[in-house]
């Protein structure tokens, strides 16, 4: 049966969708020695390659769901050339996994890592609804006009933030809970009220807790994998 190209490479736990198809823009992905495009299809014995490399499926491997506790420095992405600050040489995990979604340099905390191409597809093109939680300090003392503008949304890259939960838990320190990713969005909400973030940390992703040191991970539990299911089934429903 024919598969599209970025999900056979999602599939044989080589990259995301996402990933993918940034790949075959770059023309780095190549089908029976011609460069692909999207959309192209690959067939029972088709030879793949990515950057000169073979890219055979093997006999399904055992899925794998991490949770990171991203210090800062480290930069997510697989991209080996990233030497000493990416993500991939940090960990050192022994078989092929790829981070889902970003937590900028500066920052720190929760981010899920899998070979699961899968489950990165549904998690990122889940729009909006899974929520994220952060822990903030800024630069200076927080106002009832800063949680007030920070709850209700702020211009930052010709839009407004979406409505979100905002919590004062010190002089300097609050938490927030979005539902939207925008590049950036904290740092750029705050600096758009005069505010400039000293610390961030990302301490929850939808139903999985940040609970490792930093530095470390562990893997998802089954009952953490089974209800993270159940939140993503509608998205996987509504998109391919």
């Amino acid at each position: 049966m024919a598969t599209r190209i970025n999900k056979y490479l999602s599939e044989v736990g080589y990259c995301s969708r996402r990933v993918a198809d940034r790949l075959i823009e770059e023309g780095k992905v190549v089908i029976n020695g011609k460069i692909t495009h999207k959309g192209t299809k690959v067939e029972e014995g088709d030879q793949v390659k990515v950057d000169g490399q073979r890219i055979e499926k093997t006999t399904k491997q055992r899925n794998i769901y991490l949770a990171f506790n991203k210090p800062v420095g480290i930069v997510c992405t697989t991209d080996r050339r990233v030497e000493h600050y990416n993500i991939i040489d940090f960990i050192k995990y022994p078989t092929r996994i790829f981070p889902i979604g970003r937590l900028d340099k500066l920052s720190e905390g929760l981010i899920f890592l899998t070979n699961d191409g899968d489950i990165v597809n549904k998690i990122l093109r889940a729009r909006n609804h899974h929520e994220k939680e952060y822990i903030v300090s800024v630069n200076r003392p927080i106002t009832r006009d800063f949680i007030q503008s920070m709850s209700n949304g702020v211009e930052i890259l010709e839009t407004k933030t979406k409505n979100c939960f905002v919590k004062q838990l010190g002089a300097k320190k609050f938490k927030i809970i979005l539902t939207q990713g925008l590049n950036r969005q904290i740092r750029r909400m705050c600096e758009s009220l005069g505010y400039k973030v000293k610390s961030l940390r990302r301490v929850r992703i939808m139903n999985i807790k940040l609970d490792v040191p930093i530095g470390k991970y562990r893997e998802f539990t089954k009952e953490e994998i089974l209800e993270l299911n159940g939140l993503l089934e509608n998205s996987s429903k509504t998109f391919d």
